[in-house]
Formats: C-alpha cells, structure tokens, sequence
C-alpha cells in the first residue's frame, strides 16, 4: 500500500485493508500478527504519537485512538496489540508534555529506532508481582508477567516487581527491560478464545539485572497513585477504541446481510437493537477521549475513565450479540467474521478495572470512602 500524505485516520483505513485479509488466518492457528507489525511499522505507526520535535509522528491523542479503532474494525487483535504500544507512550507523553517528566529520551528512542513497547501492567496493575532483591549496583528480578500483548515483537518490557524495602515496606518498582537481555525468556502459552492473534504470551525474568539508574518509579504497593491515575486516564480510551473497532466491524458485517433480506420486521428490530448498543460504546468512548483531552490525573479522572471503560465494554459485547443475531445463522460460520467478533470482543471483560472493582472503586468515591479501603 502507499500511504502518501494522507492523515493519520486514512492511513489506518488503508492498512485496514491489509490487515483484514491475514485476521481469519491468524486466528485459526494462534500465530502472533507478526506481519501486521511489519506494516504497521513500516508505515511509522509506532512513533506516530511521538511529537514532531521528537522525531515522531505528532499525531494527536484522539487521531490515536481513532487509528486503534479503524484498525479494529478489520483485525481486533492488531488493534489491541497495537494499543498496548500506544498507551505506553501516550502516557509518556503526556507526562513529558504536562510535568516535565524525564520520558524524552524513551520517546526519541521510540522515534528514531522504531521501538516496540510491550506491558506488563495488566497483569500487575497497583499490587504489580514479581520479586526485586537489591543487589550491588541495582536489582535481581524474578517474575512472569502474563497478558504481554505483542510480546514476540518486543524490544522493551515495560513493567513492574516488588521490593521489600527495610524503610518503607513492600514497595513497587518500575523499569524497562529490553528483551534481549540475559534471563528474559518468552513463554509460549497464548492460547485463548479471542484476541489470539496478539501474542499476549507470559515473559519470564530470571534473576534479571535492573541498574539503579533504570528504576524509573518507586509507589507503595497496592495503593493508588498519580501514575496509576495518568494510566488510567489515558490508557483505556486508547484500548477500548479497538474493542469499539471490533464492534462497528461486525455492525458492518450484519448490515450487509440482514440489508438483504428486504423490509423483515424482525430483522430491522434486532438492526435497531444493535444501533443502540453501538451508539452507547461510541458515546462511551467518546466521552473516555474527553477526559483524557481535559481532565488532570486524579481520583475523579479515574473515575470517569474506568466508568466508561465498564460501559464501553458492555455495548461493544451487546453490539456484536445483536450484529450475530441480525445475520442470523450466516453468523455462525467462520467466512464472515462475526464468530469472531464474538469472541474477541470478549477480552474487553478482563482489562483492570474489571467491572465489579470498578463500581466499587465508584461507590467508595461517591459515598467520599477512601479510594484504597
């Protein structure tokens, strides 16, 4: 494809339709979209966030989710593994924009060398996991890390482990580790319902050095924290834009068929139904870009993200139920795609803050709890 000087949103549309034709192959056998990377890459998708002054692309935060969300539509796991890169330098971003954080040299990195950022914090989140034991120089670290979307196309591990600090007590620390490094090792264990193609294998660190000049944050474990409030604020309208990708992908897939079956009453309602479900995932995410535009990292900010993210994720699940039921039993044969919109539309379930943590992380702050009781 040839992408020229197009914007950043047409780009992705383009690429789309590459993606799209290798989604159903990757799927079937559990391979990692490795060629979709390759694109993506190729393209200058990964530093496309990065500010023109840093040698990126400067495309803005809301052109950002608006690439995840195109991509999705053609291949949700893409999308997703995508994301997991892009929030990472959002943040970084961000932070280096708004509170002079030290993050530039990370993201010229990004820029110049086409790095590809992989998380670890979905499964660590505000308790993290792992052991960090001081050592001379620095820290020994042992853990695996699982849920590392796009982990076999990673350069650097962006995670997390826990020290036992003699002074402050269990203590996380946070670091970057390149996968190249001695003790880091990928496991093969990606093997799931949906999303399959993101590669989310664990990565083991044995006794992995991390200098003390790498360390690049130290919090109290299980215990919010401005990071934790910026990660939230910015990360989840960048993931959920690919589940709402998926959904307004399968939406399509249904209208082309329920479109011809003529003035069925049945058909039209279920249409409907699934119009509503998909404008309340689109207004949901829509308000989570809002936020994340205008509000400051906080309590409240928080708050509103992670709502949006429970809301988001329920009527992108409920957009692609009815978009099944609209096409009726074409949705059940693999060719068209929906079966597995459906299944990996799913995966929008199990991102933190699942829902039952969320509503209580609501209730607490609306009854004026502490947010950490």
């Amino acid at each position: 494809m040839k992408s020229g000087t197009i914007g950043w949103l047409g780009r992705a549309d383009l690429v789309g339709k590459d993606l799209a034709a290798s989604a159903a192959g990757h799927d079937a056998d559990d391979s990692f979209v490795a060629d979709s990377f390759d694109l993506l890459k190729r393209e200058g998708f990964f530093k496309a966030h990065v500010p023109a002054e840093l040698g990126g692309g400067d495309a803005t935060y809301a052109e950002l989710c608006g690439m995840v969300r195109r991509l999705g539509a053609s291949c949700g796991s893409t999308a997703l593994a995508y994301a997991m890169h892009s929030h990472l330098v959002a943040v970084a971003v961000w932070r280096w924009r708004n509170q002079g954080a030290p993050t530039e040299g990370l993201l010229k990195r990004v820029a110049a060398e086409d790095l590809v950022l992989i998380s670890s914090g979905g499964s660590d989140w505000l308790k993290s996991a792992g052991e960090a034991v001081k050592v001379e120089g620095g820290f020994a670290v042992t853990a695996r890390k699982a849920f590392s979307s796009g982990a076999p196309a990673g350069d650097l591990l962006m995670t997390s482990a826990v020290y036992e600090d003699p002074a402050e007590g269990p203590t996380v620390l946070h670091f970057a580790v390149p996968f190249k490094a001695e003790g880091v090792r990928l496991l093969d264990t990606w093997r799931v319902m949906g999303m399959r193609g993101t590669g989310s294998h664990d990565v083991e660190l044995k006794s992995v050095f991390v200098p003390d000049a790498a360390i690049s944050g130290r919090r109290p474990q299980g215990q919010w924290h401005p990071l934790f409030h910026a990660i939230s604020m910015l990360a989840f309208p960048i993931i959920y834009s690919a589940y709402l990708g998926v959904a307004e992908g399968a939406r399509d897939r249904a209208l082309a068929v329920a479109g011809r079956r003529g003035e069925d009453e049945t058909s039209i309602a279920l249409v409907g139904e699934m119009e509503n479900a998909l404008a309340l995932a689109r207004m949901s995410v829509d308000d989570m870009i809002r936020n994340a535009e205008t509000e400051t990292p906080g309590p409240q900010a928080t708050n509103r993200a992670m709502t949006g993210r429970t809301l988001a994720g329920q009527a992108c699940i409920r957009t692609v139920e009815k978009a099944m039921e609209a096409a009726g039993g074409a949705s059940f044969y693999r060719e068209l795609g929906l079966e597995r919109a459906f299944r990996d539309v799913q995966a929008a379930r199990f991102h933190p803050l699942q829902e039952k943590p969320q509503v209580r992380y609501a209730g607490r702050l609306a009854l004026g709890l502490d947010i950490d009781g």
